[in-house]
């Protein structure tokens, strides 16, 4: 550092240093050298050079020489912390930082209105549900073109340099800085420095919101907890890494750069090592916590923001004495992955293993359905972060006790014409569709039971098409089969609910004496009516207490079902009315009208218990 002329004076370096000793000087002990003016100052620093330069001449040591040096460093130790605590303010991160302030947050696990869906014994897989909806990603970003009338900035790309510490002050602590190294004082020059800045940086931390929590008091706090912790997190990350950390190490080098090999650096150590640990610890301790589907996305956002943060972690810490800092966020990305990894696997065995039982009223959509689904449409708006982690395919041999054989196997042809997170994403599909076949066995009604299985499938496939992403991923060919699925049920729905209804309906079993064309047995016509009003009365019974939840869905089976017996049903009462309205009480076997029935299909579907009889229309 280029050194200050100063006028002769008669005063010898001791006399003036023991003038500003604050243990014999009552005036030194309110004053501050550096808070007099520049002569003064100038003075009070040659006289410690000349005290030092006399004592590095001789080889005999001085006792009062000694003595005034260390008086001298004891000042100039007290001189250094006054400077830096008249600057202690902590960064103003609101005048160059705007982060979003409205986000939706996605919590598995829990129905819209804060219920939980379906909550296993001790015994079963514990597995959860989540709402209906879509991620919405937090995006926060520095400001870059902010002002302010305090600092001023030196930005780099996303690194951001804040002068807080104006010039003169820098100047002086140089100053003190490069007379305390060379009398070998660098220690406590260090000491002081660096208790002094850390508590600008837990000041900073604490506007950031940045708890002071262990690892221990991190993995014991609720995941609810924990997911508004990791949306602040990365926000404050950001600003502790790109602005507060790179601030402090200018700050450094302004002060002690070029005064010894790698002070600047082990003064930076010693002011942020404890604040960067902490600040670190958090995200490790959400790598290393016990995985559960509910806390992919956080993680999968961790993992970004930290991915994101990354080049600058590596340039802000690039030294030796930072390396370990550095060594930490790499382990801590590298685990996040890892975890989301094996999440992504424990999800696929707990749809596999899901163990619930108790049948969904009406054959209506399981909770289970709309949970894989609105989670796997979650995993496509993370495209391009998994499809970077996910790099092997889907295995096959799930943690089951059951009977595999029933899997849909087939899905394995399509290895090699779509990425490993494709495979997963059909993978996870397939066994979801196992499971739900697994649950339909529990429906006594065999038409419920494929009226379940059409209602899931038509939910998977509108789910599919309503996402372009996940779509995309999935692709048409296996689409169209989990459209030939659908399809299928709902025809073995019909078909087994219809049969007995258009049995009822055929001519066989009605002639006299074995042609038709001799007449028709009133009595066999008058037991035909009657079963197809009873058969047909249980069938809208039923029909209108189950459900389909999808509108045109619900129409298109209405309709379906309506054009294979209105038409049957006007031809069987054409055909046959005039036998039976010629003998008595025809009222009583001709119970219902063609818009009788028309009207009754209407009903289907509703999940409502609708009377047929109120649907009668006079004949």
């Amino acid at each position: 550092m280029e050194r200050r002329e100063v006028n002769a004076t008669t005063e010898s370096p001791e006399k003036i240093i023991l003038r500003w000793d604050s243990t014999a000087a009552e005036e030194a002990r309110e004053k501050m050298i550096f808070d007099s003016d520049r002569h003064e100052i100038d003075l009070y620093l040659h006289a410690v050079d000349e005290l030092q330069k006399s004592m590095n001449a001789t080889t005999l040591s001085d006792s009062n020489s000694s003595s005034a040096l260390q008086m001298a460093m004891a000042r100039l130790e007290d001189e250094f912390r006054n400077i830096l605590l008249s600057h202690t303010y902590p960064i103003e991160t609101e005048s160059f930082s705007e982060f979003s302030n409205s986000s939706t947050c996605h919590s598995i696990g829990s129905t819209a209105d804060g219920s939980e869906l379906i909550s296993s014994n001790s015994e079963e897989v514990e597995f959860k549900y989540d709402i209906e909806g879509s991620l919405v990603k937090q995006l926060e970003h520095l400001e870059r073109n902010s002002s302010t009338t305090s600092s001023s900035y030196k930005s780099t790309n996303s690194i951001r340099e804040v002068d807080l510490v104006p010039s003169e002050a820098i100047y002086d602590l140089r100053c003190i800085a490069e007379r305390m190294i060379a009398a070998e004082y660098l220690r406590e020059c260090i000491q002081v420095y660096g208790s002094v800045r850390k508590s600008v940086v837990d000041a900073s931390f604490k506007k950031l919101g940045i708890e002071k929590l262990s690892i221990g008091d991190i993995q014991g706090l609720k995941w609810a907890i924990l997911e508004t912790k990791i949306w602040r997190w990365i926000r404050a990350s950001k600003t502790c890494v790109r602005v507060l950390f790179v601030t402090e190490k200018m700050l450094c080098k302004q002060i002690f750069e070029g005064l010894g090999t790698s002070t600047d650096d082990d003064c930076f150590m010693e002011t942020i090592k404890g604040p960067a640990v902490q600040l670190f610890n958090f995200a490790e301790a959400i790598s290393i916590s016990k995985r559960s589907p509910e806390k992919l996305f956080k993680m999968l956002d961790l993992r970004d923001a930290l991915s994101d943060l990354l080049p600058d972690i590596e340039a802000v810490f690039e030294s030796k004495s930072t390396e370990s800092i550095r060594f930490q966020a790499v382990e801590i990305l590298s685990r996040l992955a890892e975890a989301s990894r094996g999440i992504l696997s424990e999800f696929e065995n707990r749809i596999l293993q899901e163990p619930s039982r108790v049948q969904v009223p009406g054959g209506t959509l399981h909770p289970l359905t709309r949970y894989v689904m609105n989670y796997i449409i979650l995993i496509s708006d993370y495209k391009q972060t998994l499809l970077e982690l996910i790099v092997s395919k889907p295995s096959t041999r799930l943690r089951y006790s059951g009977d595999l054989n029933m899997l849909d196997m087939d899905f394995l042809e399509f290895e090699g014409e779509v990425t490993p997170l494709s495979l997963h994403l059909i993978w996870i599909i397939v066994i979801l569709q196992f499971n739900l076949e697994d649950k339909s066995k529990h429906y006594k009604d065999a038409s419920l039971s494929h009226l379940f299985i059409m209602n899931n499938v038509h939910y998977i496939v509108q789910k599919i098409k309503g996402s372009p992403e996940l779509r995309e991923m999935i692709g048409d060919e296996y689409l169209k089969r989990l459209m030939g699925k659908y399809r299928l049920a709902a025809t073995s729905y019909q078909r087994s609910t219809l049969m007995n209804v258009l049995y009822c309906l055929r001519d066989e079993g009605l002639h006299v004496s074995g042609s038709f064309s001799s007449g028709v047995s009133r009595s066999a016509l008058r037991d035909r009516f009657r079963a197809f009003n009873a058969i047909f009365e249980e069938v809208h019974k039923t029909q209108a207490t189950w459900s389909v939840p999808d509108t045109q869905l619900r129409e298109e089976l209405r309709i379906s079902i309506g054009s294979k017996v209105i038409p049957a049903y006007r031809s069987f009462l054409g055909r046959y009315r005039s036998h039976v309205e010629s003998g008595r009480h025809p009222e009583n076997y001709i119970k219902y009208s063609v818009e009788d029935l028309e009207n009754a299909v209407l009903d289907f579907f509703e999940g409502n218990r609708v009377s047929l009889q109120l649907r009668r229309r006079s004949l």
